[in-house]
């Protein structure tokens, strides 16, 4: 009989959530205490998880209380969840490590750079994941819902996005950053709405529609839990970081060491909160559109006077 997950819930899916979130615990924690062993940055992952897993994380539970979801179906979730987690390993390795660091060293820094990186993000998360779904006779359509009307949309949007915007002035360099440029009005009218849309593109709909449009809907049905298919994906979205972080950084890279297991740790602790929320408002919403927006967001301001610099 054909796998499907039209049927209602599982007692069982309870269990793999609550399996679930002890290993995550587990794991977070032992990386953490890692980092911490061996001098490693430690105190940032704690941050981002108080921030981002705890208190982002509760915020975007109660705006999107209410929200009117439906289920995605997936009709063979053990095929396609294998299929999935086996291009993610292939992706982590041949495209975060080798592709980006032949991509980054192919032109000097610049807009023809930037703009080849780009192509190749968009290849890479979303081209050949959306045609490996279509081979395996997955739809497209319900992982890439608007959600407009009847999920929170809204009132999520604007609230979440001005507190991860005052967060990112106040945690980060950003401003500082980008008044270092100088930003003169005739450079920002046009700078900022196209950063943006750029850093939308780029870290938004690339990365948003592989973990959670693709990877995160067919956990979800493999486990029979949102929140299991939310925590599992988290983590390989952290993993996922760990090739390029390694194979790209250097001294003064946030995360970068010559022990593979501290950046392994590193990419654990700090990034796979950051899954969780983005996670989590998916599970909720079933919306693509908030999470891309909310994800743009995030690395727009870090990110801005880069952008000027590059097009200028």
């Amino acid at each position: 009989m054909a796998e499907t997950e039209a049927t209602p819930a599982k007692p069982a899916g309870k269990g793999a959530a609550i399996i679930a979130a002890l290993a995550y615990v587990l794991l977070w924690g032992g990386s953490s205490a890692y980092l911490y062993a061996t001098e490693g940055d430690w105190e940032t992952g704690v941050y981002v998880m108080a921030i981002f897993g705890v208190a982002l994380s509760g915020f975007a539970w109660l705006l999107t209380r209410g929200a009117n979801a439906p289920r995605i179906e997936v009709t063979r979730p053990r095929t396609e969840s294998g299929a999935v987690l086996i291009y993610l390993a292939l992706y982590a390795i041949l495209f975060t490590g080798f592709g980006m660091t032949w991509a980054r060293q192919a032109f000097p820094p610049g807009p023809e750079q930037e703009t080849l990186v780009l192509g190749l993000k968009l290849a890479a998360h979303v081209v050949l994941p959306a045609l490996l779904l279509i081979f395996l006779g997955a739809k497209l359509g319900p992982i890439t819902q608007l959600g407009l009307s009847g999920r929170k949309f809204w009132r999520t949007l604007i609230v979440l996005a001005l507190i991860i915007l005052a967060i990112v002035c106040v945690i980060t360099q950003s401003l500082k950053e980008i008044s270092g440029i100088p930003p003169t009005f005739e450079i920002m009218i046009w700078a900022a709405p196209l950063g943006f849309l750029w850093m939308t593109l780029e870290a938004g709909v690339t990365e948003e529609f592989l973990f959670r449009g693709v990877v995160q809907t067919r956990l979800t049905s493999w486990f029979n839990s949102a929140w299991a298919g939310v925590i599992v994906t988290s983590v390989a979205f952290g993993l996922a970081h760990a090739p390029g972080l390694f194979m790209r950084g250097g001294p003064g890279v946030d995360g970068w060491s010559t022990d593979p297991l501290q950046v392994i740790a590193h990419t654990i602790t700090v990034l796979s909160p950051i899954g969780l929320t983005f996670g989590l408002i998916y599970a909720r919403t079933k919306s693509l559109l908030l999470v891309v927006l909310l994800h743009g967001l995030v690395d727009w301001l870090p990110n801005l006077a880069n952008f000027v610099e590059t097009w200028t």
